[in-house]
């Protein structure tokens, strides 16, 4: 867009989300979690299929719990909450369960720009395709065998004044042909 004065909001959104780390000791709220699921269950689905399910953990000591089998995060024991976002194969489009992944990537992308819409702090934290990551995760959630965790979003008022990182790159964009 060449005029930036005319910019929606939408467009604010997306340029300004990030990755953020560092929270207030301040709970998020019940709603704030249920408007986050919401914007998560918004997302594209390949069939309609919706093959995902959410959990949501504000219990510091389940939050603890995960830090320690993520190895990049420990920001989850100073977190007001995670969303764990899962994915069931058996679920998706038939002859091509994988789609499950794409799937449930969109609906945790919702999910972090409704955090920034909404004030909030987020990180996604990658547990699939990881096997120690995934059976970590699922032993401390009880996560039955055939749902998988792709990500946790750890969420959480913001202690600091991070900044969204321009990551635009000219060259990466390729017109009609390679």
């Amino acid at each position: 867009m060449e005029n930036e004065a005319l910019e929606n909001e939408a467009l604010k959104v997306i340029k300004n989300r990030k990755s953020v780390r560092n929270y207030l000791d301040k709970p998020v709220g019940e709603k704030d979690l249920e408007t986050l699921i919401k914007s998560g269950m918004a997302a594209p689905s390949a069939v309609n299929l919706r093959p995902w399910d959410f959990l949501a953990v504000k219990n510091g000591s389940t939050l603890k719990a995960l830090a320690d089998v993520m190895p990049f995060g420990k920001m989850l024991s100073g977190a007001g909450a995670a969303l764990i976002v899962c994915g069931t194969p058996e679920k998706s489009v038939p002859n091509a369960p994988e789609f499950w992944v794409q799937d449930c990537s969109a609906a945790s992308e919702n999910i972090l720009l409704a955090a920034e819409s909404m004030g909030l702090g987020a990180v996604w934290l990658g547990v699939y395709p990881v096997k120690e990551r995934i059976q970590g995760v699922r032993n401390i959630l009880n996560i039955p065998e055939n749902v998988v965790p792709l990500n946790i979003i750890s969420i959480g008022y913001p202690a600091g004044a991070e900044k969204p990182k321009n990551k635009f790159e000219v060259e990466k964009i390729h017109k009609e042909k390679w």
